[in-house]
């Protein structure tokens, strides 16, 4: 109870008004302004308002201390949702999701047709493409009809 009172004294005033506007934020849950909530929504503003949520934790008061995580915290979540980007990382699927997804429609029945192709009977294997001797015939060039060959 002593270091409560402490809080109250002349000279943390400064920190006392800090606490009640803390909790005034806490509780009363305004938005943060767009512009301001753009710049929190980055890595590097998270960091910030982490860094100075510690060291106000280091500074001052433990109570005010202990606010000033809790207002860092609620300060990161309002500024993610209020940019939106907390409702895509929640509701837009990842790639992992819809790749599984993909693979579960594209999973098809062995049909019919492709029963029937792999019965049939290649017209020739022995060639050079399946590494096989060259054909033993050349084919004929038609009449081109007084146009020039393609070299």
């Amino acid at each position: 109870m002593d270091s409560l009172s402490s809080l109250f004294k002349k000279q943390n005033m400064g920190q006392l008004l800090l606490s009640i506007l803390f909790v005034i934020y806490l509780v009363m849950g305004y938005k943060t302004p767009e512009p301001l909530a753009n710049l929190i929504d980055t890595l590097p503003g998270k960091v910030v308002v982490i860094i100075i949520a510690l060291s106000l934790f280091a500074n001052v008061h433990p109570i005010l201390g202990v606010l000033g995580l809790f207002v860092a915290y609620d300060l990161i979540r309002r500024a993610g949702s209020e940019t939106g980007n907390d409702a895509l990382k929640r509701y837009l699927p990842t790639e992992e999701k819809k790749m599984s997804q993909f693979t579960a429609f594209n999973q098809f029945p062995y049909t019919l047709e492709q029963e029937v192709v792999k019965k049939m009977a290649p017209i020739n294997k022995a060639n050079e493409f399946y590494g096989g001797p060259a054909q033993s015939y050349k084919p004929i060039l038609d009449d081109i009809r007084d146009a020039a060959y393609i070299h």
